[in-house]
C-alpha cells in the first residue's frame, strides 16, 4: 500500500498539468487585483482630467460677459456640471470669485457664487501673482469627490481640486447684477 502511494505521489509530482493548475491559481488573484487596479487608477485620472476641464468651461463662460446675471453664472455651473459626463457629478462642488484690482493694485472679492463646497479661505491671497492696475480676474475653483469602483477599501474617496483663472474679454472686471 505504502509503495503504491509513493508511486502515485511521484507521477503525481511529474505531471505539468498540475503544476501548471496551481501556478495558474496562485497566480490570478494577483493579476485580477493588478487589473482592476489599473481600472480604477485610469478612471482616477479621468475624473481629474474632467475636473480641470469643468473649471476652464465655467471659467470660460463667466469671462465672455462684463455683467453676469444669476442665470448666467446658474448655466456656467450646469456647464461645469456635464464636463464631467458621465461621471456622477453629485459631489461637484465650485466656487466662483470675481476679483477687482484698484489703481494701487489692491484686490477686493466683486462678487462670489459657492455651490456644494466651503468657499475657499484666502481667494484674495491666490490672485497676489496676478494683481495688476485697474484690472480683474475670475478665479474659479472645482471640487469633486471620486470614488473607486474596486479600491475604494483600500483608499477610499479621492478629492480632486483644480483652481482656474481668467480674465474678463470684454471689461477688466465681471461685475453680477
Amino acid at each position: 500500500m505504502m509503495l503504491q502511494m509513493k508511486r502515485i505521489l511521484s507521477e503525481w509530482m511529474k505531471e505539468k498539468e498540475g503544476v501548471a493548475a496551481i501556478e495558474a491559481a496562485m497566480i490570478f488573484p494577483i493579476m485580477l487585483m493588478m487589473f482592476l487596479g489599473v481600472f480604477d487608477a485610469g478612471n482616477a485620472i479621468l475624473a481629474n482630467q474632467k475636473t480641470v476641464r469643468a473649471s476652464q468651461v465655467v471659467a470660460d463662460l463667466i469671462t465672455r460677459k462684463s455683467v453676469v446675471s444669476a442665470t448666467d453664472v446658474t448655466e456656467a455651473i450646469s456647464a461645469g456640471r456635464l464636463a464631467l459626463e458621465p461621471l456622477d457629478s453629485s459631489s461637484f462642488g465650485i466656487d466662483i470669485v470675481s476679483i477687482r484690482f484698484d489703481e494701487d493694485a489692491n484686490s477686493s472679492i466683486e462678487w462670489r457664487e459657492t455651490v456644494n463646497m466651503g468657499s475657499l479661505p484666502d481667494a484674495l491671497g491666490a490672485v497676489e501673482a496676478l494683481e495688476d492696475e485697474d484690472e480683474g480676474v475670475v478665479m474659479v475653483s472645482v471640487k469633486y469627490v471620486y470614488t473607486p469602483l474596486f479600491s475604494s477599501f483600500i483608499s477610499g474617496p479621492l478629492t480632486m481640486n483644480e483652481v482656474a483663472f481668467s480674465r474678463g474679454r470684454r471689461t477688466p472686471v465681471i461685475t453680477h447684477e
